[in-house]
């Protein structure tokens, strides 16, 4: 992204007063240009060192991989981590723990440690029938009599054992099994079968229970197959038919071996499901446990392992095609692998950093690859194609010496936005964890990559120089012979061995490069430098040892160039600036806003945590499942009364009436209420009354004993009835298709409602955890980010680039952002942790890609816009062209995984490289030559001086190839 100032650091130029601000940009680019040339020279004189080193180190610490460890909690990596939901979850567990609960339990609203649970589906008929009625209970006597062993334990576990107990010490069960077993008891005698409603029912005890979440699919005998409420006694208002029953069986885990024990229960409780769909066709079975989403949210990771690979593979063969040339001698195949192998040691080491410190690993760091892959590529082709720009007879130090100069201080600036923006998100203003440990990580991996693209590929690119200036072979590193000896060779020898030597290439004059008094011979390279006011620039259009731009037009061999680079230059520089074209892309340009913004108005959360697992998972299929038959309620919400209050009161009875309308409800004070209606006694009584009617009389009543569990009384003293400490009731609210969306707009309904309440009540639901401010959780790394990197570009325009590169720089990250955040809502993607991490790293691959051509052009002066655009494609598209084939073409075998993670990663990061690429070989060469900044000169004024001409005249020596410079004024 960054450049210096051309002709500075060990050039004669003459300093004039000018602005402070250009002249302060001058002395810091003198600064940081001179100290990357002598960094490059030191690289260069210790190669052996420099490549060694971080192999060594790689190696060491890629063998800690034996403290691999996978995270455990998938809830704290997804869910916000600090919301009120948890807080009023933690209030909840306090109040009324699940291990204290004695009678019935609602599986979508307590889940304990352990569980296990089950969705039955008929697949034809309904489940309620007889011989579908009978298999389930024989399933469910098969999961009750399970036994399980663990290894340091000789005792067989059983449900029974592990199971949480009533009052009467026997299992809780779901009610739905109650109700069945009377059907069952019903049939066998012969006698009258129950009638079932839904979604509260009757059971043969009078108490009432809430079956929503157990019934699925339910059609009645009303009209239209509708299903009326529980106090309707017509039989021909009951449920007619269900397809689908969900089971819950809820474990103990107190303690490590009980901990184990379950873990293995639940195992066996899989396996059994299995074995017993496997046994019975007719029935679909669809189990979940408290770890499978733990287990299928990691299984991502197991799937991507091999096309990872192949996403290796076909990167190294494509970068060494781009680093390969006609001319074997300056072809450099072998860059292409080693810009790979450093990358991938990189990463080997940020692994081994991240075992050593003992940090986990979750599927989220799937992306990270990618992230490492995109820099290092970059830097690696900027590189090499500075490498090519360089004077062929000097010294390889020196060679090497001029690319770090060149190159350098641009990648270190698009490192530097790569680290701003992960830095911030990883920083603690972020509440999504996963957000924060994959920026973390990918942090660590993009400064280590750095590292190593300065010491191992630097090295590396010595090596090469060397085996370039001995006139050997770029792949199999034998000495080319001379023309005159491979006249005498087969022509695939001659094809395979074809370059062209030094003095061959002399010996060919250059159009519009010689010096009527210099010998061409000699004159290897001509540089003009104009006067100082002319060069008050940030960005630098060259090293002095690199072609200038008036004479890259007149190369000798342009057969010798790289291929894309002959594209870019011959035919592609000339056609995107054609004045015919130029209307098209500008059309082009605003199609694409359009689309992105039309997308951007329809972005959407994306809270669910099963779509981040692995597809055709179980977690999946019973997310499916349970969306098919279980959609038409919400989950139980508990609406949790946490302070005393005067129940007794009529008008706080009506509060609580008038809040609980609208929903279904198991409520012990509305059935308190009624039970005092139907005895003739008065629901507005005195405190010792009210209560002492609630102990004593009506949680006595068997019906009625279930409600013990929803309250909890406080001892005020010796002979006084005690207080009601804190209550809950239970609520159900109909829903449509958009089921989290309305338990959104529910929450945020209610909370509202409990700020002007003068009852203290709070409401919580499990899935609330990851509901509660998630689109704020979700988007505020991105914004952080994307601010983060604004505020970089503002603060560095004042002192390190030009203001107007910075400008470019930031509306063109904006509107990529902009694009890739539309177009992968239109695609299907939402909004969820995985999408906001591929969106920060795009902030980072955008600034690679078009970062240093407009540097490049802003570089420039005195030639036409138009003339800078074709020099910026041809010096710095080309690498980023080479840099997005390479992304692209490693993204394919990704977009294969069976999983929904890799699905949104490879949209999300397509779109990026699309967007990326559309920018910096369309949009901006366009743009750039009717918008600023401006390649013509001011006026000059009077006194300035006239223009100087500088000229290196070097003369070489065939043998050493060692370079002396004469330079006249």
């Amino acid at each position: 992204m960054l450049g210096g100032a051309r002709g500075f650091s060990g050039r004669w130029e003459s300093l004039e007063p000018r602005p402070r601000a250009r002249m302060l940009r001058q002395v810091l680019h003198a600064g940081l240009r001179t100290s990357f040339h002598a960094l490059g020279r030191f690289v260069a004189s210790h190669p052996v060192f420099f490549a060694s080193a971080p192999v060594l180190l790689s190696i060491l610490l890629g063998a800690s991989f034996s403290r691999y460890r996978v995270e455990e909690d998938v809830e704290s990596l997804l869910a916000p981590k600090h919301s009120l939901a948890k807080i009023e979850g933690n209030l909840v567990e306090s109040l009324f723990p699940v291990n204290r609960s004695k009678h019935a339990l609602y599986s979508d609203l307590q889940t304990p440690g352990r569980y296990g649970r089950v969705i039955i589906t008929a697949r034809k008929g309904s489940v309620l029938d007889p011989v579908h009625l009978d298999t389930i209970l024989t399933l469910h006597s098969q999961i009750y009599q399970m036994q399980v062993t663990v290894p340091t334990s000789a005792f067989n576990y059983s449900f029974s054992y592990l199971c949480l107990h009533d009052e009467k010490n026997a299992c809780i069960i779901d009610d739905i099994i109650r109700a069945m077993e009377e059907i069952q008891s019903a049939r066998s005698t012969n006698g009258s079968v129950p009638v079932l409603h839904y979604p509260i029912t009757q059971l043969a005890d009078g108490r009432q229970a809430y079956i929503g979440h157990q019934l699925g699919g339910v059609q009645g005998w009303g009209p239209g197959g509708s299903v009326h409420g529980p106090r309707a006694g017509a039989r021909g208002e009951g449920v007619r038919s269900a397809r689908a029953l969900q089971l819950t069986y809820y474990l103990q885990a107190r303690g490590d071996l009980m901990d184990r024990v379950a873990s293995q229960w639940e195992k066996a409780f899989c396996a059994e499901l299995e074995n017993f769909a496997a046994l019975h066709p007719k029935l679909g079975l669809y189990p979940s446990t408290s770890s499978s989403l733990k287990m299928d949210f990691q299984f991502s990771s197991v799937l991507a392992r091999r096309p990872l690979l192949a996403s290796l593979g076909l990167c190294g063969v494509l970068a060494v095609l781009c680093c390969s040339m006609r001319d074997c001698v300056r072809s450099k195949p072998w860059l292409g692998l080693l810009a790979l192998l450093s990358v991938t040691l990189s990463g080997l080491t940020a692994a081994g950093i991240l075992n050593l410190t003992g940090a986990t690993y979750n599927s989220t760091y799937l992306g990270i690859p990618f992230v490492m892959l995109g820099h290092g590529l970059f830097g690696s082709f900027e590189m090499l194609s500075s490498w090519r720009r360089t004077r062929e007879d000097q010294h390889v130090k020196e060679r090497v010496a001029s690319v770090f100069e060149d190159v350098m201080l641009r990648f270190s600036g698009s490192t530097l936005i790569h680290l701003m923006t992960l830095g911030l998100a990883a920083s603690p203003l972020t509440n999504m964890e996963a957000v924060r440990l994959f920026c973390r990580t990918a942090a660590l991996a993009v400064t280590i990559s750095y590292i190593y693209m300065l010491s191992f590929y630097g090295s590396c690119l010595v090596f090469t120089g060397y085996l370039e200036t001995g006139y050997r072979h770029g792949c199999f590193c034998r000495r080319v012979p001379k023309p005159d000896r491979l006249d005498s060779k087969p022509a695939w020898y001659r094809c395979l061995m074809y370059t062209r030597y030094q003095e061959e290439t002399q010996n060919h004059q250059p159009p519009g490069v010689g010096h009527g008094s210099v010998p061409i011979t000699n004159l290897t390279h001509t540089h003009t430098t104009h006067h100082p006011a002319a060069l008050g620039h940030s960005c630098p259009a060259a090293n002095s040892t690199h072609p200038q731009p008036h004479s890259s037009g007149g190369d000798p061999h342009p057969q010798d160039s790289h291929l894309l680079l002959g594209c870019v230059r011959h035919c592609f520089g000339d056609w995107i600036t054609n004045t015919y074209v130029k209307p098209f892309v500008v059309l082009l340009y605003l199609v694409y806003i359009s689309f992105g913004l039309m997308g951007f108005l329809q972005v959407t959360q994306g809270s669910d945590p099963s779509a981040l697992v692995a597809m055709d998972t179980a977690t999946v299929l019973y997310t499916r499942a349970q969306q098919r038959y279980f959609s038409s309620y919400s989950p139980v919400i508990g609406f949790y009364i946490y302070e005393s209050a005067p129940y007794w009161n009529d008008s706080v009875q009506q509060d609580l009436l008038e809040y609980a309308k609208g929903f279904q409800r198991i409520s012990w004070l509305e059935a308190y209420l009624n039970y005092l209606s139907d005895r003739n006694q008065s629901t507005s009584q005195p405190r010792e009354n009210f209560t002492r009617t609630l102990r004593q009389a009506f949680l006595r009543e068997p019906q009625f004993a279930h409600f013990a569990d929803d309250i909890i009384f406080a001892e005020r003293g010796q002979g006084e009835e005690p207080d009601l400490a804190a209550s809950r009731i239970f609520l159900v609210a109909k829903t449509t298709e958009n089921k989290r969306e309305e338990m959104s707009l529910l929450l945020d309904t209610l909370r509202r409602l409990s700020l002007t309440s003068r009852v203290r009540f709070l409401i919580f639901n499990p899935s609330f955890v990851y509901l509660d401010r998630y689109a704020a959780a979700v988007s505020s790394p991105l914004r952080h980010s994307l601010l983060a990197v604004l505020f970089l570009l503002g603060l560095s325009s004042l002192a390190i680039v030009e203001p107007l590169v910075s400008v470019w720089l930031g509306l063109t990250l904006l509107s990529v952002q902009f694009g890739v955040l539309g177009f992968m809502t239109l695609w299907g993607v939402e909004l969820d942790c995985m999408s906001v991490l591929c969106l920060i790293s795009a902030l980072g691959h955008s600034a690679d890609c078009s970062g240093p051509l407009l540097c490049g052009f802003a570089s420039g002066r005195g030639d036409s816009r138009t003339r800078w655009v074709r020099v910026a494609l041809e010096r710095h598209g080309v690498p980023s062209l080479q840099t997005l084939l390479c992304y692209s073409v490693a993204l394919v075998p990704v977009g294969s995984v069976r999983s929904n993670l890799t699905h949104t990663l490879f949209r999300c990061l397509t779109l990026t490289a699309g967007c990326s690429a559309l920018h910096t070989l369309a949009f901006l060469p366009t743009l750039l030559t009717f918008l600023p900044p401006s390649k013509t000169r001011g006026p000059r004024q009077e006194g300035e001086g006239q223009r100087q001409a500088v000229e290196c005249v070097e003369m070489n020596d065939s043998n050493t190839r060692v370079v002396d410079q004469i330079t006249t004024v």
